[in-house]
């Protein structure tokens, strides 16, 4: 764990609103709710991440996913992360969190039955086009920061082995660029090699923890990850980056620097509840619940 600052005020913050919309005022929207609440569990705060999770329950579609904003009919890419929120309430209290087992197994099957389109091989397209990811938006090709929620989402409840997580590691593996780090889901385009950027790369990362990789692109791109994470980095992509090296027991020595930045920034004016919850998800390093171990298998 990270020892920069005191948490308490942001937990205070969140703890007193933890059904957020991204920005204060908004409606209430899945990815920063589902964040705080696996925040609040993090550190202890339970009674509010159970009110997070019982607002992500109520949301859940018949189908078991979730859109970004309840009433929508998509996208629907949020559901990886109630699966997390939901699975950390069954590991913190499971009799108080009996509830989340059904809404847990829903949203399962759903990330199971749902697939990115693939595409036949193409002589300008370098990454291996017929591997299945998960899409932003149904209907369409498999990206990377989607597939490596759901990949996290599965890990997390000990799906770590089923066939469509490995898939997924290959296709994630896949998407690496040659000298390290990510886009968001090509690497050549038109005969122009893309260039990385830190956000999709910090949550690969973190999806491909413990995979075993010969091409060594995950340790260039954890190498890029260490090169290009600086205080100017924007919150999201700072959090997200210093997960995905804490992940791979790799932490920055100025990890404390770039901490406090991201909680200035979460602070400040152009912060709000998304980027609150992942300082206090980053403050609590290999041991944040965005990276928790898997548990026993459950029967799907």
């Amino acid at each position: 764990m990270f020892s920069s600052f005191d948490p308490k005020p942001l937990l205070d913050a969140i703890s007193e609103s933890p059904i957020n919309g991204y920005a204060p005022g908004q409606a209430p929207a899945a990815e920063p709710t589902a964040l705080n609440a696996l925040a609040l569990h993090g550190h202890g705060r339970m009674e509010p991440a159970r009110a997070a999770c019982q607002w992500l329950a109520d949301t859940q579609r018949d189908e078991g996913s979730l859109s970004t904003l309840p009433g929508h009919a998509g996208p629907r890419w949020p559901t990886s992360l109630a699966v997390l929120a939901w699975e950390q309430a069954l590991r913190e209290s499971p009799e108080e969190a009996s509830p989340y087992a059904s809404a847990r197994e829903r949203g399962l099957n759903w990330i199971l039955q749902t697939e990115g389109e693939t595409i036949p091989p193409r002589a300008d397209t370098e990454h291996d086009t017929t591997l299945v990811g998960w899409p932003w938006v149904e209907g369409t090709h498999s990206w990377c920061e989607p597939t490596a929620l759901c990949v996290l989402a599965l890990k997390s409840t000990g799906h770590g082995e089923h066939a469509r997580t490995r898939e997924a590691v290959r296709l994630l593996i896949d998407r690496l660029l040659p000298q390290g780090g990510c886009n968001y889901g090509n690497t050549v385009v038109l005969g122009q090699t893309l260039r990385p950027h830190l956000q999709p790369t910090g949550l690969v990362m973190m999806a491909l923890a413990d995979e075993l990789d010969e091409s060594g692109r995950i340790q260039r791109s954890l190498d890029y990850l260490q090169r290009n994470l600086a205080p100017a980095t924007p919150v999201l992509s700072l959090c997200y980056g210093l997960l995905g090296l804490a992940a791979h027991d790799a932490w920055p020595p100025h990890a404390d620097r770039l901490l406090e930045s991201a909680r200035l920034q979460a602070v400040s004016q152009s912060g709000g509840p998304l980027e609150r919850a992942l300082v206090l998800l980053t403050l609590l390093g290999d041991d944040s619940p965005l990276l928790s171990m898997p548990r026993e298998e459950i029967a799907l």
